[in-house]
């Protein structure tokens, strides 16, 4: 009897922990998909806007990821290469661009890193391909 007693309370103290666990995890993932929109983050019917405007389209993610599947007309500059590779590619900074990468992660980095090099017009896609 006093054995039983002994394992339920240490299943008590174990299922608290986990519970205690699970929330934290639903806040990380809740905080990573659900990531507020800002005033330069733009969906899907701006980006068809965009497009139609023909603005720069670049996909940030690795080139195997851009092989498996990109938006129509999106240039791959992956993030690790925008930096050193970007004003060559695209010398007017007054074009309208749209980052994505598959989540909105990557590039939201990406749009803060083009506004710091000179950009104006730079529009990150709100959940990246998730939403595509």
């Amino acid at each position: 009897m006093k054995n039983e007693k002994i394992f339920l309370d240490d299943w008590m103290i174990v299922e608290r922990m986990i519970k205690v666990m699970i929330n934290k995890i639903k806040k990380i993932i809740k905080n990573k998909w659900n990531r507020e929109i800002d005033e330069n983050d733009i969906g899907l019917e701006e980006l068809k806007q965009l497009q139609k405007e023909d603005a720069i389209i670049i996909d940030v993610r690795s080139p195997q990821e851009y092989k498996e599947g990109h938006i129509d007309g999106a240039i791959l500059i992956p993030e690790y290469e925008i930096k050193k590779g970007i004003e060559n590619r695209i010398p007017d900074k007054n074009k309208n661009i749209v980052v994505y990468c598959s989540s909105g992660g990557r590039s939201k980095k990406v749009q803060k890193l083009l506004k710091k090099l000179g950009y104006h017009h730079v529009y990150n896609l709100y959940n990246g391909l998730t939403n595509y």
